[in-house]
């Protein structure tokens, strides 16, 4: 069962790879390419970009953590977010409007480093309060900020069916950090 769990995490985080291209944080990116037929409300592009990153980072942070954690739990945390993570971008690119590309693989590169040279207890309690923590935390707000204020009627419809997702995952987090004594960055 437990090899079976680890394959179809490493299976949802190949799937995932083959949606997205790598485009680093850091080349400031727009949110979202538009058509001039087609421009995207500056809240719906930030609202794009955020819950794009949020889920590469996740999807990227989660194989860190099948490699680098030695805890059973966290790294059943970290399949979970991959496979849902997984799912989540799939719904966003569908619900981007026609002539928008939703940003591929534009992880938190940053984040990312700062994990990779960690191992065991050490990376566990970076990747619970930088991804589980932080990230969710960061994902919630963004969420409920498209539902708020952005103004494409498929994107907010996808953020609104896709928060409480996100807001579970967040809870979750805040179960495993605290099972982990580990506090909140």
């Amino acid at each position: 069962m437990k090899r079976t769990f680890i394959v179809h995490a490493a299976l949802a985080a190949c799937i995932a790879q083959s949606l997205v291209f790598a485009v680093p944080v850091h080349a400031q990116t727009e949110a979202a390419s538009t058509t001039t037929a087609n421009p995207l409300p500056e809240a719906d592009k930030k609202f794009v970009q955020a819950a794009s990153m949020s889920s590469s980072t996740e999807i990227d942070a989660a194989k860190l953590a099948m490699s680098r954690s030695s805890d059973g739990d966290v790294k059943k945390f970290a399949g979970h977010m991959a496979a849902d993570h997984t799912k989540l971008t799939v719904q966003l690119k569908m619900a981007a409007p026609r002539g928008v590309s939703v940003p591929k693989d534009n992880s938190d590169t940053a984040l990312l480093d700062s994990l990779r040279p960690l191992k065991g207890a050490e990376f566990d309690t970076a990747y619970i309060q930088k991804v589980g923590l932080q990230g969710h935390k960061e994902a919630v707000s963004a969420f409920q900020d498209e539902i708020a204020n952005g103004q494409d009627a498929k994107l907010k419809s996808a953020a609104q069916k896709a928060l409480p997702t996100i807001e579970k995952h967040y809870q979750m987090a805040q179960d495993l950090a605290k099972k982990k004594n580990v506090t909140a960055p």
